[in-house]
């Protein structure tokens, strides 16, 4: 089996016949496996995939739970089940284009020494359908990042692969991939992970080969709405950046991440007038006194004056 294309579903009756879909009917010259695991689902999820199994015998595999056990568990799940070359993360609500397998294979395929893959994806609002934005291109670290990136990129400047864009080779580690700790952000680690055991070189292609939804219940609306998300998120992250010593980062690297990834929530509470955790973070972020970027040296210097620091800011952009 060349390809094990993986996608966790729980409460998506709206979203996962689409998603489904939108892989099972690329053409390839090559086989593939579609392996869905649903959470215990308690709306019409798992009737919709029952629905495409019975359409798609041989191509889809869908396992389902009896009781809710978490994406991490979720994920476990799939990769024991996968019997793939390569391996292909799809979140459930998310859609592949067209051409998405058939151009990644054929891109590991003719580069032995990538490990890794990634393609630009398209934001969209699932209600008007228009795009917002690129997620790589448009990514507020993009200028730092290399059409050939390692695990010290990912860990230094942050999330810059959409979670469902990335193919990576399998390899006898990747029961090991899944940090169940993680509560809210599960991609971050699950790559940096990956790419420690590949010691993956990270190639891009820059297509448009995906579109990622954005819908009340995505994970950024819920985090938009709750600042103990946002916080719980940057623990995640922090867990993530701190795994990798398992992978021979240097501690200085590792601290440099975290330290970024606490400016990065500084900024966000910041723009919401949640001064307190500003505050919080900005200092979280500069107590070695190393700043990320000239930016960040302002917003330390300028963080017992929020309102100020926004015009400064403003006037920077």
């Amino acid at each position: 089996m060349k390809l094990s294309v993986l996608v966790p579903a729980y409460n998506l009756q709206n979203f996962i016949a689409e998603c489904l879909l939108s892989v099972l009917e690329q053409e390839t010259d090559f086989d593939f496996e579609v392996i869905v695991c649903d959470d215990a689902s308690t709306d019409k999820t798992q009737a919709v995939i029952a629905t495409l199994e019975t359409l798609f015998p041989n191509k889809l595999s869908a396992i389902y739970k009896t009781e809710n056990q978490g994406l991490a568990a979720n994920m476990s799940t799939l990769l024991a089940a996968a019997k793939g070359e390569y391996i292909a993360y799809l979140d459930g609500d998310d859609i592949a284009l067209p051409s998405k397998l058939q151009r990644q294979v054929e891109y590991l395929d003719t580069h032995d020494d990538c490990h890794m893959v990634y393609h630009e994806s398209d934001m969209f609002d699932s209600v008007t359908d228009k795009t917002i934005k690129l997620y790589s291109k448009d990514f507020y670290n993009w200028s730092y990042i290399p059409a050939r990136s390692t695990i010290e990129h990912m860990i230094k400047y942050g999330t810059y692969m959409q979670a469902s864009s990335v193919m990576f080779r399998n390899h006898s580690n990747l029961s090991k991939t899944v940090s169940p700790k993680c509560k809210i952000i599960f991609d971050y680690a699950f790559y940096i992970n990956n790419a420690g055991y590949l010691q993956a070189n990270v190639d891009f292609i820059p297509e448009v080969l995906g579109r990622y939804r954005l819908h009340e219940n995505s994970f950024g609306q819920q985090t938009s709405r709750s600042f103990d998300r946002r916080e719980q998120s940057l623990r995640d992250i922090e867990l993530a950046c701190e795994l990798s010593s398992q992978f021979g980062i240097k501690p200085d690297l590792i601290k440099a991440g975290i330290a970024h990834h606490r400016f990065a929530a500084a900024l966000y509470f910041l723009a919401r007038d949640a001064n307190d955790l500003f505050l919080k973070y900005i200092e979280l972020a500069s107590n070695s006194g190393l700043f990320f970027n000239d930016k960040h040296q302002t917003a330390y210097e300028n963080r017992q004056n929020p309102n100020k620091l926004k015009n400064l800011l403003s006037d920077a952009a």
